[in-house]
């Protein structure tokens, strides 16, 4: 114990316990011990992050959380299974090598072979796991790295090939188009939560064009759009049936317009114009005649292009639709729709006919984005640059009416950065819409924190779900098992290798497309043909909604280990995954086995710069995680992101001097409370007791702060468990930060005197380092999942003073049963459950009541300018409606407290019969509750429940009503009383609390008694000082001296009227005058201070013996030499000086110290 540092550099620390679990495998002995024991099993479900970047704070906040919450499950009593997955196909990885490859096209795949492709892609995909695996252990998050998954191993591949199959044999996959955000650079849809990760303002060209009517070729329809480029492409317009339109004359061109009339300000911009006056219009247009859209379905137009006017069922192209999307609040109220670019465009044309689902669509766009030979003026051009040269031939053809340019916030690719499109793609898709009610109803199964993300963003996301494209047109990923002919008339879906063997003759180890893409599977429609399997692969968000499954490679493994444990007990992720993660995980799920896939879950929120901004590694502004942990430790790093908003779903604002804040406002006060219990264990051990743990012990004690601090720490243990088994970490937090600073800068420095031995009672100190070390032992046990570094610290010191801690020797302390003291780490613990008989509310309460009193008593002192050092006379509390255990407590145990806090001589509880004489008690209404009930009558009855007389209002409150014209006023919830002092006279100084239950006045007269008394007590603080400096410890005995420099001896005068203050405080020494002090007291450290606003030179001194005044030579010389240490009362002593022999006798030639000496002597009246 002796060992324990003056100070701790926690990052060094954590590094050492990093070493310490690395070298004893201390997380594989957790699982262990928890297999051992047979624990119920915890199902815990690891999102799998994509391994080609390294992590940043969104990944050690969701980590962190994991963390905590899976710790927490081993430390009471279940076995829980923690295992890394990395997220290893898909678009992130193949950009990186389209990227390195100067790849541009899918056709470059093609021409260097998918095999080449594909091994690339596999070479990058565990670039950062080593760096990850560092950052995530250094981070104290224990995951299974050894036993990791990756999406892209066989096995997991197998089970998606499984899950895929049992939605197909259910009827829920089928082919066909769907419009979707399309990257043009990386050639492949995206899903619409890929496409909202990336929005950006730009300009883009706005262009009004006319489409003239078949049955009257002079009017025409205007129709408004931001994508000039799928002019090309259109085949409908689209109106609102209840709008109102209007046929009017433009004067200007002399044409003859069709649009919504309230959309006339498009075409005449002026009209928006403050100086606007509906009389202008008659020199701009005149209306012919107004209709409601409706009137308007189903004419037909001349289109714009003629590039597909001869197509199969090119008839039903170019007619009016009508649906609810359009809108009047920009455009003309008619959009132009082209089916294979817009995804509401898609649906009214699928839902009125015009086109059929899964057939072809004018869509003369390639992968890459470029326009094909079917729109001849712009072949092999990029639809955004090909705008102008579209604008022109509309110009040119006399069909554009109006060209502008827009400024607004569009989708971008967020791996290329470059502008998506939404383009009809052919897709396999599930049938989400089939199954939506119970996907709904299986989210309502669910437990969410915080629950308005599951009633609100999530499930409306859910009840507008869409069926879902799973297919990718890309290499990279989990080919989509099925084999097809041609025509898709034979159809066979693949649900494993062993299948695939049976039906292609062919048995792979790898299911990666330059594998599977070769076999072939006889058709049994068509003898002689083979089927070929489709082109496309999994999205990799149907591969991590598989992942239940897949980890476990269900069901060919694992079977009834999987569904035991199914659904999963916790997930945790990021609000992003609303749309992403957590709704794969509940289709899949609800598709399979009409279950959610988790029970319980957290969603966190996002981290951002401090600035507010998106944390952004080109804009360098947020600190490098790594350099963080390195500087506070990575328990203070988890403090901080646990103890803020970001775990119920808010943004954090990353702040580093938040995370220094932990270390300062936390684990310092920690750590001291901490080093000063080892010290007062230290010196109480050296006075030959051994200190051993007593629970006995710390329940038998009557201290009142004991009491509290043990009832506290029990309502903390209760207070945590129920708070995490409803996985609130965002309230166990502030609970904890708040019962450390109760622990340290109330109970310990409160006690401070008691627990170094000072009051003179060792026992009772004995019993306060009993209580301090249980509370201690408790609470960082309690806190182990939270900081799991700081508190394996602790414990290392805490668990060598348990008995048991000789069983850890030869291994026993990696075995069961686990216990404080023998088991090598607090990790393996089981966390403490609370004692019900050490619940004491009254004690809570009474120590609340103390330490308003100190605050308040403090502030009064500094509205005084009276120093802390100065006793004042009296003190006078004020309590409302106090019980009569609360004042027997205050006013009881906890009194001399009070008083030393406050340096006071005396401490009143007004009792209620007499607090009017003190204060006025004032009700005040509750406006906000109040306001609705009363009315236009709420200033009539603000008025009467203001005027309310102190009397009156507390037989109101004692009553708990009142009455005003009849309607009953409930005094509890809607009234707000407030007490205010009132006590005439100068040497009363009050305050009070903010809500106004607790008023405290004091008695500020200031005379000699109150001055000197002062004056000792900064006297007592400069000698400790001294020893501080001198770096003494708490055993180390001196005698102090003063030498004062005024002719007033200030100073000796304050010694005189407190010796009993001062013997008290030094075990029943007295500080002296310098001129009693013996010629050979060796002087330790002396310093000039101001004592009273005079000089003072203030001296410590070791020990020494004071021989009598007028003693001869070489006795004085002799006594001298003597160590007074080692006298004993009454001793006669001898020795011989130049062969004559001496002899001194202790109390009559001289003393043991200067003190006594004069006490003896009777030399100094006041001793």
């Amino acid at each position: 114990m002796s060992s324990f540092p003056s100070k701790l550099d926690f990052p060094k620390a954590e590094e050492e316990i990093c070493e310490k679990w690395k070298k004893e495998d201390t997380f594989k002995t957790q699982n262990r011990l928890s297999e051992d024991r047979g624990d119920e099993e915890f199902t815990f479900y690891d999102g799998p992050p994509f391994a080609t970047g390294l992590p940043h704070y969104g990944h050690i906040l969701a980590g962190t959380i994991k963390d905590v919450v899976t710790r927490y499950a081993t430390m009471t009593g279940k076995k829980v299974e923690r295992r890394a997955g990395w997220d290893c196909h898909g678009l992130p990885v193949e950009y990186e090598i389209d990227k390195m490859l100067n790849i541009t096209h899918r056709d470059q795949v093609l021409a260097m072979g998918i095999d080449a492709y594909n091994a690339k892609c596999r070479s990058i995909v565990t670039r950062y796991t080593k760096e990850w695996e560092t950052t995530v252990t250094r981070l104290g998050r224990w995951i299974d790295f050894e036993n990791d998954y990756k999406t892209m191993d066989p096995n997991f591949m197998e089970s998606v090939w499984w899950v895929f199959k049992q939605l197909f044999e259910k009827g829920l996959v089928y082919q066909g188009y769907k419009v979707m955000p399309y990257s043009t650079v990386c050639g492949t849809p995206l899903s619409n939560f890929e496409a909202g990760l990336n929005y950006k303002d730009v300009h883009d060209p706005t262009v009004v064009v006319h489409f003239p009517l078949v049955d009257d070729e002079k009017v025409s329809l205007l129709a408004w759009t931001t994508t000039p480029w799928t002019l090309p492409s259109n085949i409908t317009l689209c109106v609102h049936e209840k709008l109102e339109y209007v046929k009017f004359l433009d004067k200007n061109s002399g044409n003859t317009y069709i649009m919504a009339k309230t959309r006339l300000c498009q075409l005449y911009p002026q009209m928006s114009k403050k100086k606007w006056k509906p009389k202008m219009a008659a020199d701009l247009y005149e209306i012919l005649e107004t209709f409601p859209g409706k009137d308007l379905v189903g004419k037909k137009y001349i289109p714009v292009f003629d590039y597909f006017t001869q197509d199969e069922g090119a008839d039903q192209y170019y007619q009016i639709l009508s649906d609810n999307y359009v809108t009047d609040d920009a455009g003309t109220g008619i959009v132009h729709q082209a089916p294979a670019f817009g995804e509401d465009d898609y649906r009214v044309c699928l839902a009125h006919g015009v086109i059929i689902k899964g057939g072809d669509l004018p869509c003369p766009v390639d992968s890459n984005g470029n326009f094909t030979e079917q729109v001849p003026p712009v072949k092999g051009v990029h639809v955004k640059k090909a705008d102008e040269t579209l604008i022109a031939i509309l110009k040119e053809s006399g069909r554009l009416v109006q060209k502008d340019n827009l400024f607004h916030s569009y989708p971008f690719c967020w791996r290329s950065d470059s502008p998506l499109i939404y383009k009809a793609v052919p897709s396999w898709f599930i049938r989400v819409e089939e199954i939506r009610d119970k996907i709904v109803e299986n989210n309502k199964k669910t437990y969410w924190v915080p629950n308005s993300v599951k009633e609100g963003r999530f499930h409306n996301w859910l009840v507008d779900a869409r069926d879902w494209a799973v297919s990718r047109n890309r290499f990279w990923g989990t080919p989509i098992p099925i084999w097809a002919s041609e025509d898709l008339e034979e159809v066979v879906c693949i649900g494993s290798i062993d299948e695939l063997a049976e039906l292609s003759g062919v048995r792979v180890e790898d299911l990666h497309r330059e594998v599977v893409d070769k076999l072939e599977i006889p058709s049994k429609k068509n003898p002689g043909t083979f089927l070929k399997r489709v082109d496309e692969v999994f999205d990799c968000w149907f591969e991590s909604g598989s992942m239940p499954y897949a980890q476990k490679h269900y069901p060919f493994e694992n079977k009834e280990r999987f569904e035991k444990g199914f659904p999963a007990d916790f997930i945790a992720e990021g609000l992003d995954q609303t749309r992403g993660w957590f709704y794969t995980l509940m289709v899949l799920a609800t598709a399979l086995f009409d279950k959610p896939a988790f029970k319980n879950l957290i969603v966190n929120g996002m981290v951002l710069a401090s600035d507010g901004k998106k944390m952004s590694k080109r804009l360098k502004n947020y600190p490098d995680p790594v350099v963080v942990i390195n500087k506070y430790g990575a328990d203070a790093l988890r403090m901080y992101l646990i103890n803020s908003p970001v775990v119920r779903a808010e943004s954090l604002r990353f702040s580093e001097d938040g995370v220094e804040g932990v270390v300062k406002q936390v684990f310092l006060p920690w750590f001291n409370a901490f080093r000063f219990m080892v010290q007062n264990i230290e010196r109480w051990e050296s006075g030959g007791n051994k200190f051993v743990p007593s629970t006995e012990k710390v329940c038998a004690t009557t201290n009142p702060t004991d009491v509290w601090i043990s009832a506290a720490a029990q309502g903390l243990i209760k207070f945590v468990h129920e708070e995490m088994q409803a996985y609130r970490l965002y309230t166990v937090m502030p609970e904890l930060v708040r019962f450390i600073d109760q622990l340290t800068n109330w109970y310990v420095r409160l006690n401070r005197d008691r627990l170094k031995g000072a009051e003179g009672d060792d026992s009772d100190a004995e019993t306060g380092l009993q209580v301090l070390y249980d509370v201690l032992l408790n609470v960082t046990t309690i806190m182990a999942p939270i900081t799991p570094f700081i508190t394996e610290y602790f414990y290392q010191h805490l668990r060598k003073m348990q008995p048991s801690y000789a069983e850890a020797a030869n291994g026993g302390g990696s075995q069961n049963p686990v216990m404080a003291g023998k088991s090598d780490s607090i990790h393996y613990l089981t966390l403490p459950a609370y004692d019900a008989a050490r619940l004491n509310q009254d004690a809570v309460d009474a120590m609340e009541v103390l330490q308003k009193v100190v605050e308040l008593g403090r502030n009064i002192r500094e509205k005084r300018l009276i120093n802390l050092k100065t006793p004042v006379k009296n003190i006078a509390v004020i309590l409302r409606n106090p019980s009569a255990n609360l004042v027997k407590n205050v006013t009881g145990p906890l009194k001399d407290y009070i008083l030393s806090e406050l340096n006071a001589w005396g401490l009143t509880i007004v009792p209620q019969e007499e607090e009017h004489e003190w204060v006025t008690l004032s009700l005040t209404p509750v406006f906000s509750v109040l306001g609705k009930k009363f009315g236009k009558k709420m200033k009539a009855v603000s008025t009467f429940i203001k005027d309310i007389k102190h009397v009156d209002a507390v037989a109101a409150l004692e009553k708990g009503s009142l009455e005003f014209e009849g309607e009953t006023i409930d005094a509890k919830t809607e009234i707000v009383s407030k007490l205010s002092f009132s006590r005439g006279g100068d040497q009363w100084e009050s305050a009070s609390t903010q809500v106004g239950d607790c008023v405290v006045a004091i008695d500020c007269t200031q005379d000699e008694a109150i001055l000197e008394a002062g004056r000792a007590r900064e006297l007592i603080n400069h000698i400790q000082q001294l020893r501080k400096n001198a770096g003494l410890e708490l055993t180390d005995k001196v005698e102090a001296f003063f030498e004062e420099s005024d002719v007033l001896p200030l100073t000796e005068n304050a010694v005189k009227s407190n010796v009993t203050t001062f013997k008290n405080k030094f075990e029943g020494s007295v500080p002296l005058p310098r001129r009693f002090a013996p010629k050979w007291s060796v002087v330790i450290d002396s310093d000039e201070v101001e004592i009273a606003n005079a000089k003072v030179t203030v001296t410590i001194c070791r020990p020494a013996t004071a021989a009598k005044d007028g003693l001869g030579e070489s006795q004085t010389l002799f006594v001298s030499t003597l160590d007074p240490s080692t006298v004993e009362s009454g001793a006669v002593l001898a020795c011989n000086v130049d062969g004559k022999d001496i002899t001194v006798t202790e109390g009559q030639d001289f003393w043991v110290s200067t003190v006594a000496k004069l006490e003896a002597a009777k030399s100094v009246s006041w001793l």
